[in-house]
């Protein structure tokens, strides 16, 4: 299975902002583009994990709204 892609956009309460695949650092003050190689890996990691949370997620909340699978009590052997 191959790793879920980040969305474009800034995590929540960080200022790291995601752009046509490039990382960069914003503040009142402007932005800068992130270019350390171990910083953007690590970057990338984290949001592919922050995706495949929000799939997780999804998911459970599909389940929680289908119907529960019926039940063997009441039958006999």
């Amino acid at each position: 299975m191959s790793a879920p892609t980040p969305r474009p956009g800034r995590f929540v309460r960080s200022p790291v902002v995601l752009r046509d695949e490039q990382w960069w650092l914003v503040s009142g003050a402007g932005s800068i583009l992130a270019s350390d190689p171990t910083f953007t890996s690590t970057l990338d990691c984290f949001a592919q994990a922050m995706v495949a949370a929000d799939h997780a997620v999804d998911d459970l909340r599909a389940r929680e709204s289908e119907p529960p699978p019926a039940s063997d009590a009441g039958r006999q052997r």
